[in-house]
């Protein structure tokens, strides 16, 4: 599936019903007066949170969404019929704005969660509204509202406890496998993950957390390079980031230290208030080494760093090391109290 966190479309709201200009016609009645009712108010057009979606794919085919208008009032002082709403349903951690206007709408952070994006146009006013002394016979009436109109720009920022980061074949897909339900595809190519992909990791039957496994960054990303920009936007709002570095890298130049530094240059050029954020490394593939040369060159890399916080030697493969880290996540997590959406 191809991977797509922003979409823009365009949202129509329904246009207001004209209000009548109707007399009362009937036998025996002979001035019967002003009788035109009011017009229908337009549909407005809705966006709802929907926990069981994670990307924005859908919009890719569907781009137009018009609620539909009100219907005009009628004689007997009959209110038109409204228009209906419509709702298009959107995943947790939708951000919404006004492609032309720069304009923040709203996040949609919530299950079933209702955000108004294009509010449905007023009803036309009857003749009935304008009957006075002075004037028993009015003629006059008010057409309905124009709905609004708008092209939205959607950006998905998953919400989750843990982003994992890290160059790709750092071993994302398979530490997340390993620790969590989540299946996501793995292979030793560039970029496997081409789409968030979150995974509940359960400590014990009242303690768990969420893990998002953010695609593969390459050098460059913070400029819009290989997927760019579009990943670097889930980071903000994890609450931790766990770093996965690959200690048997292909390249045998390339050292663990360098990888973390680089990844760090993309993070700072993007948004450097992910460098705030609290930060573990987790030296992967240790299977592939002797284990005493595994912890040797995590060392290395942690002193050439100057790191001084959490660090942890795994092999997402064969599982080592992986309950221990998802157990300390936990317990920091908890520390930090509950998570609350940027």
């Amino acid at each position: 599936m191809k991977f797509v966190d922003e979409a823009t479309i365009h949202v129509k709201a329904g246009k207001g019903g004209d209000g009548s200009a109707s007399f009362r016609r009937e036998k025996y009645i002979q001035f019967g007066g002003p009788d035109g009712g009011d017009g229908g108010r337009g549909g407005s057009v809705f966006l709802i949170g929907d926990s069981g979606l994670n990307t924005l794919v859908d919009f890719r085919h569907r781009r137009l969404h018009r609620a539909q208008n009100g219907e005009p009032g009628r004689g007997r002082q009959r209110t038109g019929k409204s228009g209906g709403d419509i709702t298009i349903r959107v995943p947790l951690g939708t951000e919404v704005s006004d492609q032309d206007t720069g304009e923040k709408l709203g996040d949609v952070t919530d299950h079933e969660q209702r955000l108004c994006v294009a509010q449905g146009g007023k009803g036309g006013l009857g003749n009935l509204n304008f009957k006075s002394s002075t004037n028993r016979a009015p003629r006059q009436t008010t057409p309905g509202q124009a709905g609004e109109e708008r092209d939205l720009r959607l950006e998905l920022k998953v919400l989750a406890d843990v982003g994992l980061l890290g160059f790709p074949n750092a071993g994302k897909s398979t530490f997340i496998s390993a620790v969590s339900s989540a299946r996501p595809k793995v292979a030793d190519y560039p970029f496997t993950t081409l789409y968030p992909n979150l995974g509940v990791v359960s400590i014990d039957i009242e303690r768990s957390f969420v893990i998002a496994d953010i695609p593969g960054l390459i050098e460059g990303a913070a400029e819009g390079a290989g997927l760019g920009v579009q990943f670097l936007k889930h980071l903000q709002r994890t609450r931790l980031l766990l770093h996965l570095v690959d200690l048997a890298p292909l390249d045998e130049h390339e050292h663990p230290a360098r990888s973390v530094r680089l990844l760090e240059e993309e993070m700072r050029r993007f948004d450097p208030g992910l460098m705030d954020k609290p930060r573990w490394l987790a030296f992967n593939k240790s299977d592939l080494l002797e284990p005493d040369v595994a912890e040797e060159r995590a060392r290395q890399a942690v002193l050439e760093l100057g790191w001084d916080k959490p660090w942890f030697v795994i092999s997402a493969v064969g599982q080592k090391g992986t309950r221990e880290l998802v157990q300390n996540i936990m317990t920091r997590l908890e520390e930090l109290g509950p998570s609350t959406a940027d």
